[in-house]
């Protein structure tokens, strides 16, 4: 089958990402759904909704493996069920109804405990509570976040024992989680778990045996209450082993089973499930909550339940989670070749480049830098045909324009730079609008804009963006500019990969600079930009989307030379081999600077006017201000060498993934045009 995989990708390893997938968690999952014979696509769902659907109707999956978390909000794990349901493909685990039901602790509660389910008294407060007239309770209480998982906002500090420290954090709480905490009567004990895999275990009907979490007291240290808090579940996780429940009464383990059985029905879960319990050193259970969504890490409880029933890896896991959601909505396990979808037929995409014929060998030989090798635009055509669609590759020559209105595509993929002028970057999708064919990438208007690095500053800088300093010279004989304090960098005002851009760029007093203009000028035959030199940390970023881009985590290019005084990302760097610099995908940052480069660079795309894909290259200066320094909205593509790729890699997207983003909005252009066709006319015009 084609099994869409969706997932929160965690990027960074604080609270907001804690229930995210980690890439070891995603390769895992990948690589075990492709030996059980899938071909698997791997999305990570950050990206806006209209490109997700756009991502999975260019895959056109017959079934999505869904583990999908979402970001914010109290129906935020049931928003992708939602929209799959919406779109009429079949998925795995709960609907939407299920996810919203299971993730309100309360609610939940209630529902159980309505069914003979034991569960701890628990009072809820939002932001209307009146923390005056708190209702009886006994004491102690534990106080956590009503719509979190993966023990968000739990610590040692979350048990309280009396009722101003109640109030005190129940307060505190609010401020984090303003939707809604909980204070529930604290269970000394065992925090144990019952796993649910509907196609595991016919005789339970999926109710997996239980299994404990035991925690090294040697790591997590010396601990007042026996709970699973956020420090041990996501900061010292190798504090903790997931074993079979040991040394349960049989009246316990009795009760265990039967509570998760009618947690599980009466609440709707499917699929895959958890129920976490408490039970106390007499044996008394009580049940705290169901996970729609649990964990699929290697570590996770899940995994070690299976194995006591014989399910002895994740495949074997993962093979009844299939199963069970293929089963249930009628579908074949492994379905015919012409199986139904709501999802159209591939495309016929012509793919136009200027091939790379100059093997650079240093920096004066760069005339054709920008161009692509045959090897980069068979991978292009791999990935495109690899989703089922027609490639037609076609070099960008004098005679593209007549080659183009022959063959008659649906969508060019388009990556072709042109061979002069300030506007060779526009002139194919000029043409494809004049043939009025769809097309990947920005406008003529954006490609024409970003390539001239002046007026790319000037409407990044009015879109609030710090951008350096500059002026643009065209002899290099002009006066010399009052802001100018050396060191100051020179390069031409309108080429990409570094063209002209080398160590000895940076120029330290006025006559280094008029000569450094003076042969950018002759060289090039084009104006020299002349830049305030920003010497902090360089990153480059990649975005891809449409009106709500997403921003990959930047890449940073770390020079390695330290006796440098002020190094610069040089074409030479750029070519196979260098050992000069070396790049740190995803880069290491703290969470306020990775939110200004964000920022950063999705005003920059959209002040820009970018489209489906760019790359944004930005400086620090010594205050540790985001400077924009250029956007390439043609970036390179090369498989495991271009900075975009090597972005795309950091981010856990395959090459294949990468190529499938950035056509997917074009197609969603293009069939939307073709519906407007067909509902105009009552006649299907699409070209093919």
């Amino acid at each position: 089958m084609r099994v869409a995989f969706t997932h929160n990708l965690q990027r960074n390893k604080n609270e907001e990402e804690a229930e995210f997938d980690t890439i070891e968690t995603v390769n895992a999952i990948t690589m075990s759904l492709t030996a059980l014979g899938h071909q698997v696509e791997p999305i990570d769902v950050s990206c806006s909704p209209a490109e997700l659907v756009a991502r999975l109707e260019l895959f056109r999956p017959h079934l999505v493996f869904n583990t999908a978390e979402g970001r914010a909000g109290r129906f935020r794990e049931a928003f992708y069920p939602a929209l799959f349901d919406e779109i009429g493909l079949p998925y795995t685990g709960s609907d939407p109804y299920v996810c919203t039901l299971t993730l309100d602790k309360t609610l939940a509660k209630m529902i159980v405990a309505q069914h003979g389910v034991r569960v701890p008294r628990s009072i809820f407060f939002d932001t209307n509570s009146d923390m005056h007239e708190i209702p009886d309770i006994s004491l102690p209480v534990i106080v956590k976040p009503n719509f979190e998982g993966s023990s968000k906002g739990i610590t040692e500090d979350s048990v309280v024992d009396s009722y101003e420290g109640l109030r005190a954090r129940v307060e505190s709480s609010l401020i984090r989680y303003p939707e809604g905490v909980i204070a529930e009567e604290f269970i000394p004990g065992r925090d144990v778990v019952v796993a649910f895999i509907e196609g595991l275990s016919p005789d339970t009907k999926g109710v997996l045996p239980a299994v404990e979490y035991f925690f090294d007291d040697a790591i997590a240290g010396p601990r007042q209450h026996n709970i699973y808090d956020f420090n041990l579940k996501n900061v010292i996780a190798h504090a903790v082993k997931v074993k079979t429940a040991v040394g349960l009464s049989p009246k316990a383990e009795q009760a265990l089973q039967r509570m998760a059985s009618t947690a599980f029905r009466v609440l709707g879960v499917r699929d895959m499930g958890r129920a976490d319990f408490r039970v106390t050193a007499e044996g008394e259970v009580y049940f705290i909550e169901v996970n729609a969504l649990p964990s699929l890490d290697s570590g996770s409880g899940i995994y070690e339940a299976a194995k006591a029933i014989g399910a002895v890896d994740i495949s074997a896991v993962l093979h009844a989670v299939v199963r069970s959601a293929t089963s249930r909505r009628g579908l074949p396990l492994e379905p015919p070749t012409q199986i139904k979808t709501r999802v159209r037929r591939g495309a016929r995409i012509g793919l136009t480049y200027n091939l790379k014929r100059i093997k650079p060998h240093g920096q004066d030989d760069d005339s054709e830098a920008e161009y692509d090798s045959p090897t980069t635009i068979a991978a292009i055509t791999e990935a495109l045909a690899s989703y089922g669609h027609e490639v037609v590759a076609l070099e960008a020559t004098a005679e593209v324009l007549a080659t183009i209105r022959k063959e008659e595509f649906d969508v060019v993929f388009n990556i072709a730079e042109g061979v002069r002028g300030r506007g060779r970057e526009a002139l194919v999708p000029a043409l494809l609008e004049l043939l009025d064919i769809e097309y990947t990438g920005s406008d003529p208007a954006t490609l024409a804009v970003t390539l001239d690095k002046a007026l790319a500053k000037q409407i990044v800088h009015q879109a609030g963006v710090a951008t350096p300093q500059f002026a643009v010279w065209s002899t290099g004989a002009e006066r010399l500019p009052k802001w100018v304090e050396f060191p100051v960098i020179v390069k031409p005002v309108a080429e990409g990969s570094s063209k002209g851009v080398g160590t000895t760029s940076v120029v330290r007093n006025e006559a280094e600079l008029r000569a450094m203009a003076k042969d950018i000028i002759a060289r090039y035959r084009q104006a020299a930009l002349i830049e305030a030199f920003v010497g902090g940390r360089e990153f480059t970023v990649g975005v891809l989307g449409e009106k709500r881009p997403r921003v990959l985590p930047p890449m940073e290019v770390i020079f390695c030379d330290k006796t440098e005084t002020h190094p610069v990302y040089s074409f030479a760097h750029k070519l196979a081999g260098t050992s000069e610099v070396r790049y740190e995908a995803p880069a290491q940052l703290d969470p306020v600077l990775a939110r200004n480069i964000e920022r950063a660079a999705r005003k920059s795309f959209n002040a820009l006017g970018c489209r489906d894909v760019s790359r944004i290259d930005v400086r620090l200066d010594a205050a540790g201000t985001v400077h924009f320094i250029e956007c390439n909205p043609l970036p390179g593509l090369t498989p495991n060498w271009s900075d975009l790729c090597l972005i795309a890699q950091g981010a856990g997207m395959s090459y294949r993934a990468l190529i499938g983003a950035i056509l997917a909005p074009a197609l969603r252009r293009f069939r939307a045009n073709a519906r407007l066709t067909t509902s105009a006319s009552g006649v299907d015009e699409r070209r093919g």
